[in-house]
């Protein structure tokens, strides 16, 4: 597929996981893609496999300096930014201390919710010019009641955050959308063991691979979904239709 002939996207968290298969997807179907990570050599691993013209710039989504310029790079290097993949992000609570109270909500909270926010507003001046798509990858901790507080709690905030945003830029051209992953086989599974034993509360009786939310993001992010803004794609294995571990 071309459908992202001439286009230009930047994709956070593109050195690993999930956005490295988005950024691998979106330069697959013709885009030439910003592989945008804190972990610059790993971003420029990335950008040598893409087989179209890529760039990889260091973004740090906690820091808004580090965001402008991320996405300045992108827009001097290539002239214009019609897709904003905003996918880096995990749970702060399953890879560092835990710290107590107020600390830990406010660092999951900025990291999550504040640096989609930031990177939204780095991106949008180019992409009410090119009629462009933001797709964050938010979790089905947002939507059902699973995972940790902190984490469930801003993964929530950005379902509401794309609704008010596509309302307010419908008539700009640009859409906003989420895609809401249950268990994705990433790097954060650290022990096979877990996966394994996770397939069975799923109906089609497998976790996801970064390569399923992958071809969510790239859907939503093309003009086939063009009449498509300010919703939630659930891509969660049949996880929320109900209890199919019990059937069968």
């Amino acid at each position: 597929m071309d459908r992202f002939e001439g286009k230009v996207a930047i994709v956070t968290g593109a050195a690993h996981g999930i956005g490295r298969a988005t950024a691998v997807r979106l330069a697959a179907e013709g885009a030439s893609v910003a592989v945008a990570d804190v972990d610059l050599a790993a971003a420029e691993q990335v950008v040598g496999e893409l087989g179209t013209p890529g760039i990889a710039v260091e973004c740090d989504i906690t820091s808004r300096a580090s965001v402008d310029a991320a996405v300045a790079a992108t827009v001097e290097r290539f002239g214009r930014l019609d897709v904003l993949a905003q996918v880096a992000g995990h749970n702060l609570a399953n890879r560092e201390a835990v710290e107590p109270g107020d600390a830990q909500w406010a660092r999951q909270y900025d990291f999550t919710f504040t640096g989609a926010v930031r990177c939204i507003e780095a991106a949008l001046p180019h992409l009410v010019s090119t009629e462009g798509a933001v797709v964050l990858v938010g979790s089905i901790s947002g939507v059902v009641a699973m995972g940790t507080n902190p984490y469930a709690a801003a993964k929530a905030g950005l379902i509401s955050l794309v609704a008010n945003l596509a309302a307010e830029h419908g008539p700009t051209g640009v859409r906003f959308n989420v895609v809401a992953p249950a268990t994705i086989a990433t790097r954060a599974f650290k022990d096979p063991r877990v996966l394994e034993e996770l397939k069975s509360i799923y109906p089609l009786r497998r976790v996801g691979q970064p390569e399923d939310v992958a071809a969510a993001v790239a859907f939503l992010a093309s003009a086939d979904a063009g009449w498509i803004t300010g919703i939630t794609l659930p891509v969660e294995g049949g996880l929320t239709t109900g209890p199919g571990h019990l059937i069968g």
